[in-house]
């Protein structure tokens, strides 16, 4: 096969097995069992970030200052998105963002974290397609290691993808289809990648900045504050434990593949 092949076929490989992976275990995941690890997936989205993406974009721009700037313009940006995505659902005074209301089991956010961590995904998968690209035009051999390696490391962060937006008010299937329409950007960024790699490489950092930015928002800004919700000890150590092991998940993940 040509070295485009390849990078075609591994971009499509790695985007859909990475989502079925992770979906044989969040699409099962029992009803209850949501809210609880929602914790995990908060930790496997800033493990992701602050052990992976964010020193990955610093290593590449060499540039901490940019990358950082980066980040906070992402995290307005975000926050200005959700504030449009909140008036677009209140069209009148009577609105839960107005009105202060019990907490329940059942509460979402009429998926706005799920729609701006969609949107950080893509853009984390289109910097997946150009790693592809770059390793396979290196060499063969090289391609195919590191393909599998970001499948590997891609696992645990859609796990945590799809219980959001589970916690978001989608469908299993709905998160599905999403997860796998995302996934596609890998290929848009392998196939761009190979035929104009040098002008893409220079937006490579920033690209990931604005993704982890978008994590960063939605654990903190979204996932975390319903956490309060539950003030007993025994459910605020099961959720520090959740977080610690979604955090230690990436760590051990990227340990074991060298990515």
């Amino acid at each position: 096969m040509s070295v485009l092949s390849w990078i075609i076929v591994a971009s499509l490989f790695g985007g859909v097995l990475s989502v079925a992976a992770a979906a044989l275990f969040a699409l099962n995941a029992r009803t209850h069992w949501i809210g609880m690890l929602v914790s995990y997936a908060i930790g496997a989205l800033l493990g992701a970030v602050f052990l992976d993406i964010l020193p990955e974009a610093i290593e590449l721009a060499g540039d901490t200052a940019a990358v950082s700037g980066t980040v906070l313009l992402g995290i307005l940006l975000f926050f200005t998105l959700e504030k449009v995505l909140i008036w677009r659902h209140c069209h009148h005074d009577h609105c839960e963002a107005h009105e202060p209301h019990e907490p329940s089991s059942h509460d979402h956010d009429h998926g706005r974290s799920g729609t701006m961590l969609i949107i950080g995904d893509t853009f984390h998968n289109f910097v997946d397609g150009i790693i592809i690209a770059a390793a396979f035009m290196v060499d063969i051999n090289l391609g195919i290691v590191t393909a599998l390696a970001i499948i590997a490391h891609e696992i645990p962060q859609e796990v945590g993808d799809f219980l959001i937006l589970l916690h978001s008010g989608y469908s299993k299937l709905r998160a599905f289809q999403l997860n796998l329409i995302s996934s596609f950007a890998t290929l848009v960024g392998g196939v761009l990648a190979y035929y104009a790699l040098q002008g893409l490489q220079s937006w490579t950092p920033y690209i990931l900045a604005l993704s982890a930015a978008s994590m960063i928002y939605v654990a903190v800004a979204d996932l975390i504050p319903g956490l309060h919700k539950r003030t007993q000890m025994r459910d605020t150590v099961q959720q520090v434990l959740l977080i610690v092991l979604g955090v230690a998940t990436v760590g051990l993940v990227g340990l074991a593949t060298g990515v």
